[in-house]
């Protein structure tokens, strides 16, 4: 596989793990926060529909399915973007792959509010507590490295180091 092929399909594979767990969280949030668990999800489309995404709290395919498109875009995107910046063995360990994922997740959170004007954010911050927002840039974090560790190569042994087969152990 190539380079540039492991990167689009580890920022499809993670983006979808991270969109999918991030989401798991804003809907379990929304539920017990906004008395809705689509309320977090429709507040995404607030870049098509505006203010009144912040507003609705019933599932519908206009404001939950494209705050979701939405979510699940920027999800892939930033895992692409965290698989072409690594270094192709760097998640081969579970340790690495979560520092990883959830550096890249801390620099969305970082983008997501302090970069990116208003009308862009994300939106659920308007629905949900602070504590509630770390635990789903958590969840995306952990998708993020679920989907870098899946692909990851495992580490070349050591140079001067000799493997061998278990047939050829003597034991």
């Amino acid at each position: 596989m190539t380079r540039m092929q492991r990167v689009v399909l580890e920022g499809l594979i993670g983006g979808t793990l991270s969109s999918v767990l991030s989401a798991v969280l804003l809907c379990a949030a929304g539920g017990r926060q906004a008395g809705s668990p689509y309320a977090a999800i429709n507040a995404i489309s607030h870049w098509l529909w505006k203010d009144r995404a912040f507003r609705r709290n019933a599932r519908s395919l206009r404001y939950t399915g494209t705050g979701y498109l939405i979510h699940h875009l920027a999800s892939t995107f930033w895992a692409t973007s965290h698989a072409a910046v690594r270094k192709p063995h760097s998640a081969a360990h579970a340790p690495a792959a979560i520092a990883g994922g959830l550096a890249t997740s801390a620099v969305a959170c970082f983008v997501d509010y302090r970069l990116t004007p208003h009308r862009l954010q994300p939106g659920f911050e308007q629905r949900l507590s602070r504590p509630a927002l770390t635990g789903v840039y958590l969840a995306f974090g952990v998708g993020i490295a679920v989907g870098a560790w899946l692909l990851s190569p495992s580490p070349r042994p050591v140079s001067g180091t000799r493997q061998t087969s278990p047939r050829n152990r003597k034991g």
